[in-house]
């Protein structure tokens, strides 16, 4: 049976799933894509429901992940769809006929695993990252250093959102993830021997000379208001060190993954430096 009519229940509650609070009431979210769904499958995520629109799955690619996610999936939860109705489901403006339905993964910073041996970890902690987007963006920026998990805290982090999957490129599935307060983010580094680098403009100490090669969280705020109070009212020059990147233009702020790209790869830097010598 192919799902026809664009107000099928099912179609209808899969809409719904794009607001953050019916998934989190359900658990669940949203894949859409070829590389989407092969690396949540890759990284372990549990696909509940398959649905897939022949018409418009139009490359080899996209039929041998349909083959094999229809393979995954239990068979009364695999659904065909009519590209009338898949247009309705797809937040794309060329979908590849391809949507999941996966389990949300807890995202605790007790969980995240461990640096390999050998190497101090390196984290990026964002606070109150709204724009899905930019979330997005900060994934695949902590992947493409290397880090060892991004942190989230303050209001608004929706990693769920089907923007900020589709932002990522598929990190999300890759990259360790947490959640968390900011008072329980401090507590859990500074308890792990974490040196915290606050971002801000206001900062005298330029990030290039500061010391990325010790255990390390870089941590940034938003574009419009920085970081919050909580985090540089009171450091004190050890545990938590601000940071600035200089600028010299009229813009007053950097795009967050592009702050996140130019503190960590200076990190990178240092660390292969000190490899090397």
């Amino acid at each position: 049976m192919v799902i026809s009519s664009r107000q099928n229940p099912r179609i209808q509650r899969l809409v719904r799933l794009r607001e953050r609070a019916v998934r989190e009431r359900e658990g669940v979210f949203l894949l859409e894509g070829i590389r989407e769904i092969e690396r949540a499958a890759a990284g372990g995520f549990a696909l509940l429901e398959f649905y897939f629109c022949p018409e418009l799955i139009r490359s080899r690619a996209a039929a041998e992940v349909a083959e094999k996610t229809r393979a995954r999936v239990a068979p009364e939860n695999v659904f065909e769809v009519a590209a009338g109705a898949f247009e309705k489901i797809s937040y794309r403006d060329k979908p590849e006929g391809l949507l999941a339905v996966a389990a949300m993964r807890r995202l605790e910073l007790d969980d995240l695993p461990p640096a390999p041996a050998g190497t101090p970890p390196l984290y990026l902690v964002a606070e109150s990252v709204e724009k899905p987007g930019n979330l997005g963006a900060l994934l695949r920026t902590a992947d493409s250093a290397g880090c060892t998990a991004l942190i989230c805290c303050g209001a608004g982090t929706d990693v769920y959102n089907p923007n900020a999957i589709r932002a990522s490129q598929g990190t999300l599935f890759t990259m360790p993830f947490a959640a968390a307060p900011a008072e329980k983010v401090r507590d859990w580094l500074l308890a792990r021997g974490v040196t915290i680098f606050a971002t801000t403009p206001d900062a005298e100490k330029i990030y290039w000379d500061c010391d990325f090669r010790v255990p390390a969280a870089i941590l940034l705020g938003t574009e419009a208001t920085g970081l919050s109070p909580f985090w540089l009212d009171a450091p004190d020059g050890k545990s938590v060190v601000p940071a600035a990147i200089p600028q010299r233009g009229a813009a007053d702020s950097l795009n967050v993954s592009m702050a996140a790209g130019i503190c960590l790869f200076e990190a990178v830097r240092q660390r292969a430096q000190g490899a090397a010598s």
